[in-house]
Parts: C-alpha cells; structure tokens; sequence
C-alpha cells in the first residue's frame, strides 16, 4: 500500500513525523482529504484538526492555522501552533477557553475582540481533541 510522509512543523520544530494512508484537514476553501498521488498544491489551513491514517488508526492533531503543502508523496504542514490530541493538556485548555470568554464579555475599549475569538476558538479546538469529541 502506498504511503504519504506527513510532517507538521511549528516555529518551536516539529510536532509530527510518520508515513501515513491519508490526511484530511480544513483549509479556507474547505474540507481536504490527501491520498499518495494527489496533485501538487498549498491551502491555507483553519483553526481545526488534522486526522491522520495510519495502519488502521487515526491520530489527531490540532493544529492553529498555517499552510498545507500537498506534493504527490509528502504531506507539510506548517502551523504556527500545533500539538498531538494526546499532548493537549486539558487543564490548561479549559482555562484559556475560560479566559478568552471572560476577554469577550469585557466590553471595555482595551480589548481586542478579534484576538479573543480565535484564541477562544484555538481553546475548544484543543478541548474536543482532548475529550475525543470529534
């Protein structure tokens, strides 16, 4: 069975590396699912999951945005933040969500709204992987 090298790189270096069936991701345009011999491209990638097949099971990684670089036989993804479903520590993902919404109630000039949103939704992102709510 053909295979695809998935890698999934952030600033601080790599977060995954392995040989895989499929990958599927949301990009802005839409879902995306990647088999070995797909054709070359790049998409920008949402807030969202990257679900990675791989000798009968699917791992889960969350990922905070970035870029998808498909060529026929490797898989890039480089995100400004990303981490296993297995790593996200749940704690620390439910006290961001609750701080972001805390920012968003707090209607005072000194916030910015837009940064609260996403770092909202990068927190429950990280929160369904975590409780495999997907």
């Amino acid at each position: 069975m053909k295979t695809l090298q998935v890698s999934v790189v952030t600033p601080d270096g790599p977060v995954y590396d392995a040989d895989a069936q499929m990958v599927s991701t949301k990009a802005q345009s839409g879902d995306l699912g990647v088999l070995p011999g797909h054709i070359p491209m790049v998409a920008p990638l949402e807030i969202g999951s990257v679900r990675v097949k791989k000798d009968g099971s699917t791992e889960f990684i969350a990922v905070s945005g970035g870029l998808l670089e498909v060529r026929p036989d490797k898989v890039t993804i480089l995100a400004q933040s990303a981490e296993k479903a297995d790593n996200i520590d749940l704690a620390r993902a439910k006290a961001a969500a609750a701080r972001a919404e805390k920012r968003l109630q707090d209607k005072s000039d000194h916030v910015d709204a837009r940064r609260a949103e996403l770092s909202l939704r990068r927190a429950i992102n990280r929160i369904s992987l975590a409780e495999k709510k997907f």
